[in-house]
């Protein structure tokens, strides 16, 4: 392990040992303190999350992005803070901390045993989500996480969402879609984040008017299963509770081969993204590239600089 990544993994591990001990306004703050601190130091990090959100408002004038990325960033850090804090919360304070709208998809979708896939961009405080489905709903589930670097740091993210009830399976190794599968078979829920593509083989969609990939997977399995996609989106307003929305099912075509079945069910699903996106986007955390103009400088003459 290099000396970079035993400090990575010892932060996290300050962070999940001491924070949660903080009383909760000492946290908030502390939170918000960083949050300004990195925002005000203009990382790459914060501006790249400023040139999405360029994207997402391109009408936005540079005040207004500026605006729009401090609050992106203390929204990221109350994740942050959140989800170091998460493993102390009672029972009780877990089911009242998220009020989804709509979520009558969801439960409607668990009693017909016929499995349940949410899938998710990353706003808000998808692991709080998480938590509140297993505790609030009594329902376990099970999800992929993206191999981190250090591994000792990885680990510690699977034990963090296996202690708040998930069943977690890596991202790389090819064996995460057929357990998935499995699972939906049997009438099981699985939760997946899914608006950028760590594989680089996702399917392209429109996004925002510009082209981008997202993962093929959801729509796979519901193809493949004949379980339920349903999208989520999350946001944060100025109480302690996190809201959110459970969207309409995302329908397989009647017709078109797997390909084009796929392309169109992931549409659907980005363009149910960009309705809470748009909405909400100080909590829409995308601190890297998605476009891909971005991503490929063949497609942008001007490449991407963060």
């Amino acid at each position: 392990m290099t000396l970079r990544d035993r400090l990575t993994d010892s932060m996290y591990g300050l962070g999940w040992g001491a924070v949660k001990k903080l009383p909760e306004p000492v946290a908030v703050r502390l939170g918000r303190s960083i949050a300004d601190l990195a925002w005000k130091r203009r990382g790459k990090g914060v501006r790249r999350l400023e040139s999405n959100y360029a994207r997402v408002l391109p009408d936005a004038s540079p005040e207004r992005l500026a605006e729009l990325s401090r609050a992106g960033m203390r929204s990221y850090l109350r994740y942050w803070m959140e989800s170091f804090r998460l493993p102390a919360w009672s029972a009780e304070r877990v089911k009242a901390g998220f009020d989804p709208e709509d979520v009558h998809h969801l439960t409607d979708g668990i009693a017909s045993d016929r499995g349940v896939i949410l899938a998710l961009p990353h706003m808000a405080n998808w692991d709080l989500a998480g938590a509140w489905v297993t505790t609030k709903l009594e329902t376990p589930f099970t999800t992929v996480a993206e191999r981190l670097r250090p591994e000792s740091l990885y680990d510690r993210f699977v034990a963090y969402r296996e202690g708040l009830g998930m069943e977690v399976l890596p991202h790389s190794g090819g064996t995460a879609f057929g357990t998935l599968a499995r699972r939906l078979r049997d009438g099981g829920l699985v939760c997946l984040v899914a608006e950028r593509d760590l594989s680089s083989s996702g399917v392209e969609v429109q996004f925002f008017g510009e082209a981008t990939r997202i993962p093929a997977g959801p729509a796979l399995l519901a193809q493949q299963t004949g379980a339920l996609l349903l999208p989520v989106t999350l946001w944060y307003d100025d109480s302690p509770v996190m809201r959110g929305r459970v969207h309409p099912p995302i329908e397989v075509p009647e017709a078109g081969t797997r390909a084009e079945k796929t392309s169109v069910m992931a549409q659907a699903l980005a363009d149910a993204f960009a309705s809470g996106i748009a909405d909400h986007p100080e909590d829409w955390h995308m601190l890297q590239r998605l476009w891909l103009k971005d991503l490929d400088p063949e497609r942008s003459p001007a490449g991407g600089t963060a």
